[in-house]
């Protein structure tokens, strides 16, 4: 099924900075929430899901902590980190209830860096419940039909493909992008009963970076 995308090294990926590991509880994950408005209004909307919100950019950050902190919204908890050691630190295998992923950057000039071209898509594939859901968002109608073909081709996944409403106002690029009359569409993938990765059974690393377990393993010894 992943012949066309090398294996994702997982083990190799270091701890973030002042992480902090969570339950195993089920939770939905937003990456890339920039200041944390669609974090916010989901969390507010939906207070029977736990949303985890990640943002690598510290400024963005602290603006949706601060917002959260007027809020208060009891299910969300927003965390500084880049999405990808922190998944891998972090998740379960099947742990999670949907994926929020809006409006990436869409690296024009390295696709490979591109959500659904990255090994890493097959580890997050894992982390995801039967039945869970992946959205992805964007306005570059090349984009979407790039993910969609490898949706198909690829990944495997069953998805619906939505044009999102002109009135819709989830993040701040979302509402620019409306305004200025551009096509916003998402993918919504789902997780089929059945589904395997290689990852099924991987477990979180928790902070433990590989060089500190080979070397407690070589102090063992």
């Amino acid at each position: 099924m992943f012949m066309p995308i090398r294996q994702f090294q997982a083990q190799r990926m270091h701890a973030p900075r002042e992480f902090k590991t969570i339950s195993q509880s089920p939770i939905c994950v937003e990456i890339g929430a920039g200041k944390g408005k669609h974090a916010l209004l989901f969390s507010g909307q939906h207070p029977q899901y736990h949303l985890i919100a990640i943002e690598r950019t510290r400024e963005k950050f602290l603006a949706m902590q601060k917002q959260h902190a007027i809020e208060g919204q009891p299910n969300l908890t927003p965390v500084h980190a880049d999405a990808l050691p922190w998944v891998v630190h972090a998740l379960y295998p099947q742990q999670v209830q949907h994926f929020f992923i809006l409006y990436p950057n869409p690296e024009p000039h390295n696709p490979a860096q591109r959500w659904l071209n990255m090994p890493f898509f097959e580890f997050l594939i894992s982390r995801l419940q039967t039945g869970g859901t992946i959205t992805l968002a964007s306005n570059i109608p090349s984009y979407i039909d790039e993910a969609e073909e490898q949706l198909k081709t690829v990944w495997k996944l069953p998805f619906e493909r939505q044009v999102i409403a002109q009135d819709s106002a989830r993040t701040h690029f979302e509402v620019k992008y409306l305004e200025r009359g551009e096509l916003c569409q998402q993918l919504v993938m789902t997780k089929p009963e059945g589904y395997t990765t290689r990852f099924d059974a991987f477990q979180p690393l928790q902070g433990q970076n590989a060089t500190q377990a080979a070397s407690a393993d070589q102090t063992e010894a």
